[in-house]
C-alpha cells in the first residue's frame, strides 16, 4: 500500500499548474521524511522540493537540501543549484555547475543555457553573455512561446554594457540601431535607449525612455505595485539624459517625483541619490560631502557593475575635494596604489591616482606643480593615473620632449619586466594610442608606425582573440598601408587578416587585406574579391569627360609669393595691359595747413633752418657771439700751416693781419 503522503504528492504533481508552492512543499518533505519511499519516488519527493523552496525564494534552503540528497540529487538538480547559487550571487560557483553540465560544448538543455546567460552578464561577461543569447535566438527548434521576446531582452542589455565598456568590435552594426521591434515593449525600448546613451546620442534616448515609460504605463501585464518598480529605474536614466542634455530643471523634477521608499533595489535607490547630489554639489560642495557619505551600503546580489561603481567612487572624489579634503584622498590613494607591482589600468584606480594627483597639488597646474609630483611618480611608478596627470600637465604648458621622454621611460620599464602582465600593459591601446598622438604632435611618423607594429605583433600573439588586438590591429594596418616598404605592408597584412579572423564581414579589414598583398601575394587576395564593390559601382555616376575638361584644381598662392613676370591671360592680354585698360584712379585731394591763408604771400626762406634765415635773431651774450663768428656776413679768420723743424711735424696757426685787424696790433718801439 503506498504511502499517503507520497500519494497526496503525486496527485498535486499530475495537476496541469500548481499555484500554492508551501503546499508542494509541505508535501514533498512529509514524503521525504516518511520511511516507506524509495528509489524514484524519494527522488522525484526531493527534486518537488528543491523547486518548491526556490519558488518560495529560499534559496539557501535549496542548497542545503541539494547538498542533503547526495550526489544523485544533486546531478538531477544541476539546473536547480546553478540557479540558486546565481541568486546568492555565488555567480563562481555558478559556473562550475554549468561547466560540469556542458554547457560550452552545447550539451546542455535549453533552460541551463538561459541560467549560464544569466550568470555570464551578472559576472561582466558580456560578450559570452550576448554569444549564449545568439545561439538561443537563433535555435528556434526548442524555443518555447515567448522566448523570442526574452531573449531580445537580454541581448539588448548586454550589447548596452559592452557598448558601456568600449568594446564597440563585439557588437554588430545591426544591432547599434534600435529596430522597430524595440518600440513593442517597455524593456526593449529601455535598452535601447541605454545602446544610445553609451553612444553618445542623448537625443534619440530622450525619445526611447519616453516610448518605455508611456508603454510601461499603459501595460495590462502589471499591476500597479510591479508599474511602479519597474519606472524607478526608467525615471532614474530619464533623468540622467535630461542633465547631460542640460536640462536641468526636467531633470529636477524627474528626481523629486521619483519616492525612494518604493525603490526595491538598493543599487537603483543609490543610484537615484547620487544622482540628486549634483546641483547641491554645485550650491554646496560640504552639504553634497555629507549626503554623499550618508548614501546607503549596497551588499549580497544587488551590486553595482563596475562602471557603475568606479562612477560612484569617482563622484565622492571630486566632492571630497571640493570639500577642500585633500589630506584624505592623498593618504587613500597613497594607501592602494603603492603597494601594486604590476600598473593597474582599472577605471577606478586610474582615476584615484588622477584624484590624488589633484589633492596634492590643491588644484594647482603648471611648471612648478610638475616639480612637485615627479619626486612623487619616483615614489609609485606604477601610479598610471599619476603618469597621465603629469604628462598632461607637460601638455598643457606645450612641452612634449619632456612627456614623451617621460612616457617612453615607463614603456622601458615595462619591458625589462618580461613579464605578461607587464607587456599586456604596455601595450594597452589607451597607453599606444596617447605615445601615437604625442609623436604625431611633432611629426615622427617613424616612430608612430614603430609603436603601432609592435602593439600589432603583442596582440596577434596571444592565443586568445580580444578586441584590444583588434583595435590596435586595425590602426596599425591603416598606418602601415601609408608605408612603401615590403616588410611594413606584410605587416599590415597580417594585422587585417587577425581582425578578419575574428570578424569575417569586416569591410574595412577586407580592403585593407587586398591593399596589402595585391602586388606580392595574390593568393590570399584572390578569396576576399568577390567581396569588394565593384570597379564600377564605385564610379558609378562620376564623368570623366568632364573632369578631364576641368584640369588639375590649384591653389591660389599667397600674395607675398605670386611671381612678378607678366601673367599671360586666355583673352592674349597681359596683366600689365589690362592694368591700362582700366579706369584710373581718382587723385587724392591734398590736405592744407589749419592756419592757411591763400591771400598771404608764403615765406621764400620757409625751406631753410632757422638761424640761417635773415629774420633769425640769437637770444644773450653767448648766442651773439657765435653769431659774429658765424661764415655769414663776419669776418673769415685765416690760418696757415708751419712745418716745425726736424719733421716733427706741422700746426696750423691764424694769420696776422687781416680786414678790420688794426685796432688789435701792438705799436712798434720807435728810436730814442
Amino acid at each position: 500500500m503506498a504511502d499517503p503522503a507520497v500519494a497526496a504528492l503525486n496527485s498535486l504533481l499530475r495537476e496541469a499548474s500548481i499555484d500554492d508552492h508551501a503546499e508542494a512543499l509541505e508535501l514533498a518533505t512529509a514524503a521525504v521524511r516518511s520511511n516507506k519511499i524509495q528509489g524514484p519516488d524519494l527522488a522525484r519527493a526531493q527534486h518537488t522540493r528543491v523547486v518548491a523552496l526556490l519558488k518560495l525564494d529560499r534559496y539557501d534552503d535549496a542548497l542545503r537540501v541539494i547538498a542533503e540528497g547526495g550526489d544523485a540529487l544533486e546531478k538531477d538538480c544541476s539546473f536547480e543549484k546553478a540557479y540558486a547559487l546565481y541568486k546568492t550571487g555565488d555567480l563562481e560557483g555558478a559556473e562550475a555547475v554549468l561547466q560540469k553540465t556542458g554547457v560550452d560544448t552545447g550539451k546542455s538543455q535549453r533552460g541551463l543555457k538561459h541560467v549560464a546567460g544569466q550568470v555570464a552578464y551578472r559576472n561582466e561577461k558580456f560578450e559570452r553573455a550576448a554569444a549564449i543569447y545568439r545561439d538561443l535566438r537563433d535555435d528556434t527548434e526548442d524555443a518555447n512561446y515567448g522566448e523570442e521576446n526574452d531573449l531580445r531582452i537580454n541581448l539588448t542589455a548586454a550589447d548596452a554594457q559592452l557598448l558601456w565598456q568600449g568594446n564597440e568590435w563585439a557588437v554588430p552594426e545591426e544591432e547599434k540601431q534600435p529596430a522597430r521591434e524595440d518600440l513593442e515593449a517597455f524593456e526593449t525600448a529601455y535598452n535601447a535607449a541605454c545602446i544610445c546613451i553609451s553612444r553618445g546620442d542623448y537625443t534619440k534616448a530622450s525619445v526611447l525612455l519616453k516610448r518605455s515609460r508611456d508603454l510601461c504605463e499603459a501595460t495590462e501585464d502589471l499591476d500597479e505595485e510591479e508599474k511602479k518598480t519597474e519606472l524607478v529605474p526608467i525615471l532614474v536614466q530619464q533623468a540622467y539624459v535630461f542633465t547631460k542634455l542640460g536640462k536641468l530643471d526636467e531633470a529636477l523634477s524627474l528626481q523629486n517625483a521619483i519616492n525612494l521608499s518604493d525603490v526595491s533595489e538598493t543599487s537603483t535607490k543609490v543610484i537615484a541619490q547620487t544622482n540628486k547630489l549634483l546641483p547641491k554639489a554645485a550650491e554646496n560642495p560640504f552639504i553634497a560631502e555629507r549626503l554623499a557619505r550618508a548614501l546607503p551600503e549596497i551588499e549580497g546580489n544587488d551590486r553595482l557593475f563596475k562602471f557603475q561603481s568606479s562612477a560612484l567612487q569617482r563622484n565622492k572624489n571630486i566632492i571630497d575635494l571640493q570639500a577642500q579634503k585633500f589630506q584624505g584622498i592623498w593618504n587613500r590613494a597613497h594607501r592602494l596604489l603603492s603597494g601594486n607591482q604590476v600598473p593597474d589600468l582599472s577605471a577606478s584606480k586610474v582615476e584615484l591616482g588622477v584624484a590624488g594627483a589633484a589633492a596634492a597639488t590643491k588644484f594647482a597646474s603648471g611648471r612648478p606643480i610638475v616639480r612637485e609630483l615627479l619626486p612623487v611618480l619616483e615614489k609609485r611608478p606604477n601610479d598610471v593615473g599619476l603618469l597621465l596627470t603629469i604628462i598632461q600637465l607637460y601638455v598643457q604648458i606645450s612641452t612634449l620632449p619632456p612627456a614623451i621622454l617621460l612616457l617612453e621611460k615607463f614603456f622601458t620599464r615595462l619591458e625589462e619586466a618580461n613579464t605578461p602582465e607587464h607587456a599586456d600593459v604596455r601595450f594597452a591601446p589607451g597607453l599606444v594610442a596617447l605615445a601615437v598622438s604625442l609623436y604625431r604632435a611633432q611629426n615622427r611618423q617613424r616612430d608612430v608606425r614603430n609603436e603601432l607594429a609592435k602593439a600589432a605583433a603583442h596582440w596577434r600573439s596571444k592565443t586568445e582573440s580580444s578586441g584590444a588586438g583588434s583595435s590596435i590591429a586595425r590602426e596599425a594596418g591603416i598606418e602601415l598601408l601609408r608605408s612603401s616598404h615590403p616588410s611594413d605592408l606584410v605587416a599590415a597584412g597580417e594585422a587585417f587578416e587577425q581582425i578578419l579572423s575574428a570578424q569575417p564581414g569586416d569591410r574595412t579589414a577586407t580592403a585593407g587585406l587586398v591593399a596589402s598583398y595585391a602586388t606580392t601575394d595574390f593568393s590570399k587576395v584572390e578569396p576576399y574579391l568577390e567581396s569588394l564593390p565593384p570597379v564600377a559601382k564605385l564610379t558609378q555616376g562620376v564623368d570623366v569627360n568632364s573632369l578631364i575638361e576641368a584640369g588639375v584644381a590649384m591653389l591660389t598662392p599667397p600674395a607675398s609669393q605670386e611671381s612678378k613676370k607678366r601673367k599671360f591671360d586666355g583673352d592674349g592680354t597681359t596683366a600689365p595691359e589690362k592694368e591700362k585698360q582700366q579706369p584710373a584712379k581718382k587723385p587724392r585731394k591734398r590736405k592744407l595747413p589749419k592756419n592757411y591763408d591763400p591771400t598771404k604771400k608764403p615765406d621764400p626762406e620757409r625751406w631753410l633752418p632757422l638761424r640761417d634765415r635773415s629774420t633769425y635773431r640769437p637770444k644773450g651774450k653767448k648766442g651773439k657771439k657765435r653769431a659774429q663768428e658765424a661764415t655769414q656776413g663776419g669776418v673769415v679768420k685765416e690760418e696757415e700751416t708751419l712745418e716745425l723743424a726736424g719733421g716733427a711735424g706741422s700746426v696750423k696757426v691764424e694769420k696776422a693781419g687781416g680786414v678790420g685787424g688794426g685796432a688789435n696790433k701792438k705799436k712798434k718801439k720807435g728810436k730814442k
